[in-house]
This record gives structure tokens, sequence and C-alpha cells, in this order.
């Protein structure tokens, strides 16, 4: 017998040894609004199938949490995957990225015909079958060269390659039915428990909608992020022109020696970006009509904002103007006057932490030609303080605003719109882990920020997890509102990005103890990033957006 303590129902019970969690699930009567679809074991995410051997610790999860609708979405990747293969043989199914509250997809036809509408339909309806038949996905877990061999047979050389480079003895994949498939995560049992879910025609492929967090029992709400959609599209483009679609392609060509080839693509296709940016610029400040006086700058956490502004700066000196820059981090309020959580905990992303009426007011003077004495923040103190630092806008003088709250409307509420240009930096990873496993954009950052905030003594790696869902929260509220409206966006993911973080993110993710809650995240963290060959960071230049954060 084990035992097993329930964290949601704060008891312990015994089971036979090699009870499932399922099982144990209804012996804990753990109720929850929604239906639970995985659960942490010792703090690392198993799927309901997961079987118990020795005395753990152990909490269900539903979709509302992070790590559930992860397993919620593979599971549906799986069910469209499966719907593809039957509905319209030999098709090509390609997750490609997040977009408008879903997951937008490709499905090519074998003779490359459009898809259609009524394709979609069909697709969707068959779905809707697999999912009335609660059909169950099976797990097996097989040395990796017959892993190998059965994706050979199915023709995914998406997943053969990433097989092939990842150095592991063993793999795990899934069945539904007589269809195979690779998800680096955990399912859920079985096709009856996917009741939420949408499918419809999106541009040129289709978007998989997905379960609301605020509400599971209905599909998210639908944005239109055309813009967003767009520098997937480029990125995506990219990596294609490249080769280097998946990470089992960008695996191959570091172990081809040609890392050092894709570090100096990389780094020119983001210069080339910056420079086309700073043209713009240039060309909007001198219109006669309408000229360009100031240039608002933002982006979300950890997307290379402060980098992008230096580098813009020295493009714009090269384009013969002269920028000055302000960071609406510096009109902070005092720390006593930041807003609070219910908790009593600051709000630091909150739009009133910004004395926005103090940075207008500055802004409409510069635009006026007066002379400002600009604030600067002391984190420290948490005080505002007013050190001698003076602005002044004359003839090629042109004003940079940079911060999280840049873009927001009330800000620059004053300023004619043909006066500002507006930037929004994000970090769009265009490269799979293969053709059914997206990475997820936010993963992206996080890796980033652990890595920045270690190598600066701020923060731990469990602290640096702790607090990324109120990161991701606020975003959602306060940055991602207003990235449609800006008037160009600057993808700052890098080419090998995950294989130059590598060397820097493990050693620090490795020092979260099992026993804390932000293990989990960490667990799932390394094994995503160990599918990458590691490249060392040598080769990246002193100026890259990536210093930023691994330093140098």
């Amino acid at each position: 017998m084990v035992q097993v303590y329930c964290k949601n129902t704060k008891e312990s019970k015994r089971f036979p040894e090699g009870t499932s969690l399922l099982q144990m699930l209804a012996e804990f009567d753990c109720h929850r609004p929604y239906p639970i679809v995985s659960a942490k074991v010792n703090n690392v995410s198993q799927g309901l199938k997961f079987k118990v051997y020795q005395n753990k610790d152990i909490e269900f999860i539903d979709v509302r949490e992070s790590s559930g609708m992860r397993v919620y979405c593979r599971s549906l990747f799986f069910l469209l995957y499966k719907a593809c293969c039957d509905v319209i043989p030999e098709s090509k199914l390609y997750v490609e990225h997040p977009i408008s509250h879903g997951y937008f997809c490709h499905i090519r036809k074998a003779d490359d015909s459009p898809i259609t509408p009524a394709d979609i339909q069909k697709v969707s309806d068959y779905m809707q079958e697999l999912v009335k038949k609660d059909l169950p996905f099976h797990r097996y877990d097989v040395q990796t060269e017959k892993a190998i061999k059965e994706f050979k047979k199915a023709g995914a050389e998406d997943k053969v390659r990433l097989m092939q480079t990842s150095g592991e003895a063993y793999t795990d994949y899934y069945t539904l039915g007589d269809t195979a498939d690779f998800y680096y995560g955990k399912l859920v049992p079985s096709t009856g428990y996917l009741t939420v879910w949408g499918l419809q025609p999106y541009h040129d492929g289709v978007l998989l909608q997905v379960p609301s967090l605020e509400d599971p029992t209905r599909v998210a709400d639908y944005v239109d992020q055309p813009r967003t959609f767009e520098m997937f599209t480029e990125a995506l483009r990219w990596n294609i022109i490249m080769g280097l679609s998946t990470v089992g392609d960008v695996n191959e060509a570091i172990l081809n020696g040609r890392a050092s080839e894709l570090i100096q693509i990389a780094e020119a296709l983001q210069e080339k970006k910056i420079v086309k940016i700073a043209e713009e610029i240039e060309r909007r400040y001198n219109d006669k009509q309408t000229p360009l006086q100031v240039v608002l700058i933002t982006g979300p956490s950890s997307s290379g904002k402060t980098t992008f502004c230096k580098r813009l700066s020295v493009q714009l000196k090269a384009c013969g103007l002269h920028p000055m820059s302000v960071s609406t981090d510096d009109y902070f309020v005092n720390r006593v006057e930041t807003p609070k959580f219910p908790d009593g905990s600051y709000d630091f992303d909150n739009f009133e932490t910004v004395d926005h009426n103090l940075m207008e007011s500055d802004i409409m003077k510069l635009i006026a030609g007066e002379e400002v004495s600009v604030p600067e923040f002391n984190f420290a103190t948490g005080l505002r303080e007013y050190n001698g630092k003076k602005l002044k806008l004359g003839e090629g003088r042109i004003l940079l605003i940079e911060g999280i709250h840049a873009l927001n409307p009330q800000l620059t509420s004053k300023i004619p719109e043909s006066a500002k240009f507006k930037i929004f930096i994000n970090t769009l990873t265009g490269t799979l882990l293969d053709d059914h496993n997206s990475i997820p954009t936010s993963d992206n950052r996080l890796l980033r920020r652990i890595v920045r905030d270690y190598n600066a003594g701020a923060f731990t790696a469990q602290q640096s997890i702790s607090n990324w869902q109120n990161v991701l929260n606020a975003e959602e509220k306060w940055i991602y509102p207003y990235q449609e409206t800006a008037d160009v966006m600057f993808n700052s993911a890098y080419l090998i990005e995950f294989a130059v973080l590598k060397n820097h993110a493990e050693p620090i993710l490795r020092s979260v103890h099992q026993n804390c809650a932000e293990y989990a995240e960490a667990h799932r963290l390394l094994k995503f990033i160990h599918y990458f060959i590691p490249v060392p960071d040598k080769e990246i230049p002193a100026t890259s957006l990536l210093r930023e954060f691994i330093g140098g």
C-alpha cells in the first residue's frame, strides 16, 4: 500500500500500489467547478492515467491553471490531427502559433489545393464524433530508436529529426485509434474530456479555438489580431527560407557547424528591421504636413525594449536625427502612492503607478520647445527624484518614450495621432518543436527573465517563476490591448535563442527545489530546453538583444 496526500482536500488516503490518479480522484471526492484534466505529483505535472507506486503528494488540476490548459490544448491538437488524417487522407497538419485566443493551424492537402470551408466543416464534424465516442489516448514509453522507426513509417520527418538529435534513450508517444503522434507533455485520458473548442477558417488556414481561462465552459472570445498575425507569418516565412521550421532542423544545422552563420543571420535580420523603422521615423519627422514628434515604444516583460531603444537610437543618429529618451518608469508615483492588490502587495504594472498627468504635461512642454526638468525614479528609496536632468527638443531632436504603458492612449491623449509613431516589441517564436508542438511565446520571455534576474542578483529562479503569472495577467490588462494600434511591430525572437539560453538557464532552473510549487514549472522548462543542442554565446555580439538577458 502507498500513502497519498491530496493537497486539494488536505487529507491522506492509502491505496494499492499501481493505483492511477484517475482512480484516486473518485476516492478523494475532490470538488472543483470545472473538470479535472491533470495533476501535479510531487510538483511534477502528470496525466490522470499516471500510476502511483510510492508515497506521493498530489494536487488535481483543471483548465484554469496554465499546466491544465496546456494538457487540454495538446489533446485538442491530437484530436485535430486524427480528424485531418481520417477526413483528408495524406494531408499534413501544422500547429503553428497562438493567435486571437486560439491556435493558427495549416492543413496542407496532398495535391496542394487550398483548404475550403467545406473541408473545415467535415473535420470539425468528425472531431465532434470522436469526442462523443470518448476514445482513449494511449501512451507508450519505448526506446527512441523504436519511436524513430514508427514515425519514419508515418512520414513524420519533423519528429524523426527531433528524436535523432535530442539524445534521449527512451521516448514516449501517444496513439488515438490507429494514429500515432508525439507530444512533449501529457494528454487527457480520452477524447470525451474535449467538449469545449471551435474550428473556423482563418486566413489561409484554420483557427482552433480553446476554452476561456475565466470560464472554461465556453471558448475564449475571438480577438482580431491582423498585425500580430503578419509578424508571425514573417517569422515563419524566414524560417522556411532558412530551412529551420522545427527544432530538429535547428539542431541538425548546429551539428553541421552552421551555428555561427545562424547567429550572423539572426543579427542581420533584426538590424535590417531596425534600420527600416529608423528610416520610416526619419521620413515622418521630415513630413512638412504632419511632422512626427514623439516615438512611443512598448512591449511585454523581457521583450528587449531597453536594447531595442539603444539600437534604434544609433540608427536614428545615422539618419541625422538626435533622439532623446524618457522612460515611463521615471514617472512612477512615490511607492506609498502605488496601487495595491487586494492582498496588500503593490501592483507595479497598474497604469495608475505612473503619474500620467505629469508625464503628459512634460511631453507637451517639450513638444512646444520648452526646457523641462525630468525626474528619475529611485527604486531603492521608492521616491521620484529630480537630479538636474533636463531635456529640450530642438532642430533634429526627436523624443523617444519607452515603457509598458507607452501605447496607452490616456498617456498621450492631447498629442495628435499624426505626431506619434508607435512601436510594439514582442517575442514571437517562429520555430516549432515539431509540426504539432508549437512553442509558447511566453516561454521565450520567461527563460530570458529567469536568466537576467538571476545573473543580476535580483531574484532567484523560484521567485521569477512565482511572479510570472502576475506578470502575464498585467500584460493582458495593460499592454496587449494596445498592440494592434502600433504603426510597426518588432519581433525580438532570436533564430537560435533557446540553444544559446540553454547553457545559462539549465543550472539556474536546477536550483529550484522539488518541495516548492515552482518546481513544476522549472521541471517543465528543463524538459523543454533539453531538446535543444546548446550553442556557446561567445559569438553573440555585445550589441545583441540577447545580451540584455545573458550579460556581456
